[in-house]
């Protein structure tokens, strides 16, 4: 299945506008999350996990005790496309819903 192409830099940053949080840096989609402790970062990471397979699209992230670093980017479009922000927004629901 053929990937999305690449966005421009104004229609990422029209569409970051309902994703608080994340910002267009060198080329990627970031976003740092903080949760209370070392379970609940790893718990998010399984969920976000799940549904990035599903979506045949995985995060480079890092996490560190309770802090999940997060960048997206479509490498074999050569940078931010729509399933980037599509798994912005559901790391974003899974974030503020906690499921």
């Amino acid at each position: 299945m053929p990937r999305p192409p690449q966005l421009s830099p104004g229609e990422i940053t029209d569409r970051l506008a309902s994703l608080p949080g994340w910002t267009l840096t060198d080329g990627a989609l970031r976003r740092e999350f903080v949760f209370a402790d070392f379970p609940e970062a790893f718990a998010f990471m399984t969920r976000v996990a799940l549904v990035a397979e599903k979506m045949d699209h995985h995060p480079e992230w890092t996490n560190v005790w309770s802090r999940v670093s997060v960048r997206l980017t479509t490498h074999d479009a050569g940078g931010v496309t729509a399933l980037d922000l599509e798994l912005a927004g559901v790391m974003h629901r899974l974030m503020r819903n906690g499921d």
